[in-house]
């Protein structure tokens, strides 16, 4: 359902209307924005599913190896799942920054100048 009614306003401030979205979204400073989150996002996601995933294959069909002691009753499944955790933290660190230093600025930019805009 169509209707070419202003959008509600926010604050006493008009909202950009749905063909002003999708110009933004089509132009060249969105795609650069959604390039720069895919090429960090995906890659890596997809490298910890895979760690994941040998995690828990070693866990199924390799008990011997992940079984073998250490350091008194630490063993390398305790290991590697203890590293699990450290990675999931220090994925969600790294892409904290990345978002800080390269999406967060092109958001807000393009954010501002729709806001302005309309």
């Amino acid at each position: 359902m169509a209707t070419d009614a202003p959008p509600p306003s926010r604050a006493g401030h008009e909202l950009p209307s749905t063909e002003e979205f999708r110009a933004v979204q089509e132009g060249a400073e969105f795609g650069e924005l959604r390039r720069s989150h895919r090429s960090f996002a995906f890659p890596l996601t997809v490298a910890f599913i895979a760690w994941y995933l040998v995690y828990v294959l070693l866990s199924n069909y390799a008990g011997g190896f992940m079984g073998t002691k250490l350091v008194g009753n630490i063993n390398v499944a305790l290991v590697l799942g203890l590293a699990q955790f450290l990675t999931t933290f220090l994925i969600a660190w790294w892409y904290s920054r990345h978002a800080a230093a390269k999406l967060d600025p092109k958001a807000a930019a393009i954010k501002s100048r729709m806001e302005h805009d309309a």
